[in-house]
């Protein structure tokens, strides 16, 4: 009732304005930038800005994307779009303390139950979204195809200077009337609410894409659409909770929140969305009519999905979730203002409705529930025995979920239709309505109007990235090595890590008589995404190695991934990473760097059904064709610089002795006098360090081989961690592009570990390059010492222990420990090393880049 008195008030205002002398609606947006979301941005930022004004954007950050892409994803398509006066929020370093208090700037990369004083945590909910192909990697990339058609403007993430995504929104609903559009999780709307409820009055109204209300099975449906239209939701794994959507299951009580908030919404849930497909007549005329940079990055984008649908359904499953909510909800303002009564765009009912947040029994103490578990009085004064005291799903295997031999039980994030006190009315999209053209071959009304907004000549893009430059070329810059005599085949395996870039630059200035450099295996499941691997593309074209192959591992570690469902799994060990500052937000855009290195022509992209064979090459099958182009007798020396995932599926794959002659492993920690660890967002565990704790099966299979392991352990690579030494020895060698590049990085690594708390662990990256260093050998005064010790690493327990090495006497295998160096010796090589003329940069920076391809611009399509 509450919901619809609300409704009348804004109306009967409504009615009171003149469309002529009102002004524009102010709108916020926030969105998980996924495919869907950027094209509800394109159709609203065609729009008349002078009746339709975007004011800022934030990103849900705890959904389908991560946040250091989705950031300047963000950034390039306002440049596109000439908005770069759009501000964009991510992030922040504000927890929620133990007894509810809310610090400033939550950066909502968790749900809120589930929020600490860290941005590093567990991932209950965010299990569903896939990590890696079909999720997270390819809505960052989005699936390819981002880098190569958006152009890049001047706007870039950088450290402690990018808005955070609750700064972004105080500022845009302090300064008046909005309305707000939910694309995603509610984490950062609902934090906003909790934290400022003076300023709810300023929300005039909130329109989300999210939820499930009803099926959509008409009674008449065969058995094969029943399949599919059975479940309410549309999780992957539906065993455990076939009522939750998305949007709303990734932060039940966020979404709880802002539906009860009192401030009127209206919601298109899937039963609206289900109903109007990117069906095949509009995906073939939308191919026909391409008339703008956006419309064709818009279709391209929806091409690329169509092509890597896991089956052929794609025009029934792919939906126009977030561009038809943008739709509804610019024709319900319209309607308001204009006293039309009606949406063009959707059939609308009120219904009564709240957001399940634990199952019951309610007042059970099951230890799922942070809000209730060990609490006398419960967090954030929620009722002992009311509707969030329940059961709290804890992942997509939850016991408590699954009931053999049926569908699930568990309900987190159903918006389910009650009675009584729990009943919100909210305004409901229940189907979109057919196109008023009857001999139009689009079906629904929607349709039409997205494909005349995308290809409206006003506020049309920019530029692409190829009418930008019309010299723009894709050319691969490979050496010409003639007929040196090559040195010893080396692999490098790396989780991304500043370290690993650094080290990463070391290897590929080495004399290739000495070392060849022959692949490089990603771990991503360590300190960046798996969408990173583009950067160490672009580094390897910056230095003219577009030759060597780059091979994508998994994002689980072992024993993490679904048995049903192998691209979802648990995050027990990655986990640990923080994911925002000093953790893969930074990483993630290298710190701020990363825009500025010259653009690789090879990218990460999906095997589709047009180049079959042609996507993006797993690590096994990198390492597979290295080993066929080996010579006979030739060994391939490896080292790993990561959790050792990658290593561990090598060996499980085949006799590595034959191809193996020796591993260096940068990891691990032997206490020395009660000497801790490194594992800083998991205090109970002090003395584990990142690497092992990571993936502790895969540690214990190659602990456990027959390989010749040096272990470069951090003892040692404490040792020479000194910002100061390294850098004063990077300023009196000769300025070549990767010494200024490893110069400018290592300066703000130091600088954000004297300015900020989340960035103490800085130091950690600097002993990632003595692996490099070791294996390399060549300065007569490193003065390295080993010794052999039997080592195992406690693979399996409680995670206090986890990832811990241990001296066991009972094993047979000894491994070779590097004990000392020479610190001063190690700062230097590695700075006369990047220093050298011999094989330095061939394309200094993304600027230069830019200066080969640059002429006047071509605006022709």
């Amino acid at each position: 009732m509450l919901g619809r008195v609300l409704w009348m008030l804004i109306t009967v205002t409504g009615l009171l304005l003149n469309p002529v002398d009102a002004q524009p609606h102010r709108i916020l947006v926030d969105t998980d930038v996924n495919i869907d979301d950027v094209l509800a941005l394109f159709y609203l930022l065609k729009q008349n800005n002078t009746e339709f004004d975007l004011k800022a954007i934030t990103i849900n950050a705890n959904g389908w994307n991560d946040a250091g892409h989705a950031v300047n994803y963000l950034y390039d398509i306002l440049f596109m779009m000439d908005r770069d006066d759009v501000p964009v929020g991510v992030g922040g370093e504000g927890g929620i303390l133990p007894n509810g208090t809310i610090l400033p700037n939550v950066g909502g990369y968790l749900p809120i139950i589930d929020q600490g004083v860290s941005t590093a945590g567990g991932c209950r909910y965010r299990q569903e979204v896939p990590p890696g192909q079909d999720g997270r990697l390819d809505v960052n990339t989005n699936y390819g195809i981002r880098k190569a058609l958006l152009p890049q403007g001047e706007r870039k993430y950088v450290p402690l200077q990018q808005p955070t995504a609750q700064q972004v929104m105080k500022d845009a609903i302090s300064a008046g009337p909005i309305t707000v559009f939910l694309m995603g999780a509610h984490t950062n709307l609902a934090t906003f609410l909790m934290s400022n409820p003076r300023l709810k009055n300023n929300i005039k109204h909130i329109y989300a894409m999210g939820g499930a209300i009803r099926s959509t099975c008409s009674e008449n449906a065969t058995s094969s659409e029943a399949g599919l239209c059975g479940d309410i939701g549309n999780l992957y794994s539906q065993d455990s909770n076939p009522y939750a959507e998305y949007n709303i299951f990734v932060d039940p009580f966020a979404a709880y929140t802002v539906l009860h908030s009192g401030i009127p919404i209206t919601l298109i849930p899937l039963d609206a969305t289900r109903t109007v497909p990117v069906d095949e007549k509009f995906f073939s005329a939308f191919e026909q009519k391409q008339e703008t940079y956006e419309a064709h990055y818009s279709f391209q984008s929806l091409k690329m999905i169509r092509d890597t649908w896991p089956n052929k359904e794609f025009h029934k499953e792919f939906c126009m979730w977030d561009f038809f909510m943008v739709g509804v909800a610019l024709s319900q303002m319209q309607s308001l203002e204009r006293d039309e009564g009606e949406n063009k765009f959707a059939k609308m009912e009120w219904r009564n409705i709240s957001v399940i947040t634990s199952n019951r029994p309610y007042g059970i103490s099951d230890g799922s529930n942070p809000l209730i578990d060990g609490r006398s009085i419960p967090k954030f004064n929620v009722q002992k025995k009311g509707v969030h005291s329940g059961h709290v799903q804890l992942g997509n295997q939850d016991p408590f979920c699954l009931v053999k031999g049926r569908k699930g039980k568990c309900q987190d994030g159903y918006t389910k239709e009650v009675n009584g006190p729990e009943a919100v009315s909210v305004l409901v999209a229940t189907e979109a309505k057919a196109n008023r053209d009857v001999d139009s071959i689009l079906a629904k009304e929607f349709y039409k109007s997205f494909l005349d907004v995308i290809n409206r000549p006003k506020r049309i893009g920019q530029l692409n990235t190829r009418a930008g430059f019309p010299l723009y070329q894709r050319v691969l810059q490979k050496p010409d090595f003639g007929k040196e005599l090559m040195g010893k085949p080396v692999v490098f395996d790396m989780d991304m890590s500043a370290g690993d870039f650094l080290a990463l630059l070391y290897l590929l200035k080495l004399p290739v008589e000495l070392i060849n450099l022959k692949g490089i295996l990603v771990s991503a499941n360590g300190w960046a995404t798996a969408a990173t691997i583009e950067v160490v593309y672009d580094i390897l074209h910056m230095m003219g190695r577009d030759d060597i192959p780059v091979g994508l591992g998994n994002v689980f570690a072992v024993g993490q991934s679904h048995s049903e469902f192998p691209s979802l799994g648990d995050c027990r060990y990655s986990s640990s990473i923080p994911q925002g500052s000093g953790g893969s937000l930074d990483s993630d855009t290298l710190y701020g760097f990363a825009r500025d290195l010259p653009r690789s022509p090879r990218r990460y992209r999906p095997e589709t059904t047009d180049y079959p064979g042609l996507g993006q090459p797993t690590a096994l099958d990198v390492w597979k064709s290295i080993v066929k182009s080996l010579h006979p007798g030739s060994k391939i020396t490896l080292l790993t610089n990561g959790p050792l995932t990658n290593l561990a599926q090598i060996i499980l794959s085949e006799n590595t002795d034959s191809v193996i002659q020796d591993v260096y492993i940068v990891g691990g920690h032997i206490p020395h006098d009660n000497e801790k660890g490194n594992l800083f967002t998991v205090p109970s565990n002090e003395y584990a360090e990142f690497n092992m704790f990571l993936d502790p099966l895969a540690a214990r299979a190659v602990l456990d081989s027959t390989l010749n392991i040096t272990l470069i352990p951090l003892r040692i690579q404490k040792q020479v961690s000194s910002f100061q030494n390294i850098l004063v020895e990077l300023q009196l060698t000769d300025k070549t592009p990767e010494a200024a590049f490893a110069q400018h990085l290592l300066s703000r690594l130091w600088e954000l570990k004297q300015n900020h708390h989340r960035y103490l662990h800085m130091d950690t990256f600097l002993g990632e390059i003595l692996g490099a260093v070791i294996l390399a050998g060549g300065h007569p005064l490193l003065n390295q010492t080993f010794e052999f010790m039997p080592l195992k690493v406690v693979a399996e327990g409680d995670v206090s222990v986890i990832g811990q090495l241990l001296i066991d006497e009972n094993q047979t295998k000894m491994v070779k420990i590097l004990c000392s160096i020479n610190p001063e010796a190690y700062y230097e090589q590695f700075a006369n090393i990047l220093g050298g003329k011999q094989l330095s940069a061939v394309i200094a920076s993304f600027v230069e880049e830019k200066g080969t391809w640059a002429t006047q611009p071509n605006r022709t399509c």
